[in-house]
């Protein structure tokens, strides 16, 4: 070894038997609590959400030197798919698009967004669709099915609605799939006080909340597998909804908080 570095024999002991610096070992202990916050966002957490994590628990550190240990570790957080492509839009013909782009929004259950997004079993397709609030990002409601009946999209609908009790006029914003353009949508949409409102044909920006959502459900969870069975994958994405992203994911869009989180500090409860 000692040939090998071209170093004295009793230059490389004395230098093993040197005591760590100071610094050496807080950025152990350091490092520590960041593998635990690493471990705990199941392993999609980058520099910026684990400092957020340290911080609450009140380690004082540097989100530079989270960054640098984390490099030095090869924790790397999860990176997104390549944005898909798109063609300018037609307008809708169903329902106007009454949202355009508007993702921000100053109380819960002003607008909802929702979408279908399909998960492989070895069993077959797996539909989910999801209804989200955009004030907090919440999933609010959520159905899975082996068919994309309009039953899927009723059902979402009806958690969402149980669940908030909303008392002034929802608007629901989504693509202009069938199942949207449906009369057993819009008519059920209209005996519970949503508005419907769509996204031009083809363009998924339109509803990108609802696109950003699956995108990170696919890739921190899914990470392209196929289940083997169907109830298999509802376990697992109900866990990923209920377990983690409502109740602990941090969103960049909430300052770092939650979606549950981020409803209880502006509530106070």
């Amino acid at each position: 070894m000692c040939r090998v570095l071209r170093v004295q024999r009793s230059g490389y002991y004395a230098w093993k038997a040197r005591p760590k610096s100071a610094r050496t070992l807080a950025d152990e202990s350091l490092l520590e609590s960041i593998k635990q916050s690493f471990e705990n966002s199941h392993g999609i957490y980058g520099s910026p959400r684990v400092h957020r994590d340290l911080r609450e628990d009140g380690v004082l550190c540097g989100e530079k030197r989270v960054a640098r240990l984390m490099r030095q570790t090869q924790l790397r957080s999860v990176r997104g798919y390549k944005r898909p492509r798109y063609k300018v839009g037609k307008p809708a013909t169903t329902a106007p698009n009454r949202l355009q782009r508007e993702f921000t929004v100053a109380l819960p259950d002003q607008v909802w967004v929702t979408d279908i997004t399909y998960i492989r079993t070895y069993e077959g397709w797996l539909y989910l669709t999801v209804v989200i609030d955009l004030y907090s990002r919440m999933v609010v409601g959520w159905s899975m099915n082996s068919t994309m009946a309009t039953a899927l999209v009723l059902d979402a609908l009806m958690m969402a609605v149980w669940r908030r009790r909303p008392e002034t006029p929802v608007m629901i914003h989504s693509d202009q799939g069938s199942q949207f353009g449906s009369d057993d949508f819009n008519r059920w949409c209209k005996d519970n006080e949503l508005v419907p409102s769509m996204s031009r044909r083809g363009n998924c920006w339109d509803n990108a909340v609802a696109e950003s959502f699956f995108s990170s459900l696919k890739k921190e969870r899914i990470k392209r597998r196929i289940y083997a069975t169907r109830q298999e994958a509802k376990s697992d994405v109900f866990d990923y909804i209920e377990g983690f992203y409502n109740r602990v994911r941090r969103h960049s869009h909430l300052d770092q908080l939650s979606p549950l989180a981020f409803e209880q500090l502006q509530t106070g409860s």
